[in-house]
């Protein structure tokens, strides 16, 4: 029959001794004080409306290739939009007979003059409008990526003389 055992016989292994910064956390008011911030329960909120939380930020410093890139694609964007609303409109005015009443008007015209005949579609035509529309794009891209990576570096030298743009943020 095995003997029973006291606290002076145990056969468990003595307690080893706290680590430092492991020790017992300070106990506040609450049941949930001790308890690490991930398994507390949400604080009580009071009744009515409440307050929104504000947090004040301060725009230092913007990254240039971080910028370069973005409006790179915003200007791309914004050349294919155009390159579409071009071709729509063209295809829309056509449809209307607006150039055909151009051409009858200008040809009104140019036989009281006695002048030879004048075609408007070597001039307006729908391939020149849509090419047209491709280089002002292009010339757009390159133009908004200087401009948008010129302006970011300037507002990170102004950014360091003045400390930067201040926002404020709320949650509401």
């Amino acid at each position: 029959m095995p003997q029973p055992t006291g606290p002076a016989q145990s056969s468990a292994k003595p307690a080893k001794p706290a680590k430092p910064g492991k020790g017992p956390r300070p106990q506040g008011k609450g049941p949930a004080a001790g308890r690490p911030a991930a398994q507390r329960p949400p604080a009580p909120r009071r009744p009515g409306r409440a307050t929104p939380r504000r947090v004040r930020l301060t725009m230092s410093r913007v990254d240039p290739w971080s910028v370069m890139k973005i409006a790179f694609l915003l200007s791309v964007a914004a050349a294919i939009a155009g390159v579409v609303m071009v071709a729509v409109l063209w295809t829309v005015l056509s449809g209307m007979g607006v150039f055909s009443d151009v051409q009858d008007m200008l040809r009104t015209l140019s036989s009281d003059s006695g002048g030879s005949s004048f075609n408007l579609m070597d001039y307006i035509g729908f391939g020149r409008m849509v090419s047209l529309a491709v280089v002002i794009g292009v010339i757009d891209i390159v133009l908004l990526t200087a401009i948008a990576t010129l302006s970011a570096f300037l507002y990170n030298i102004c950014a360091s003389l003045v400390g930067g743009v201040q926002l404020t943020l709320s949650d509401e």
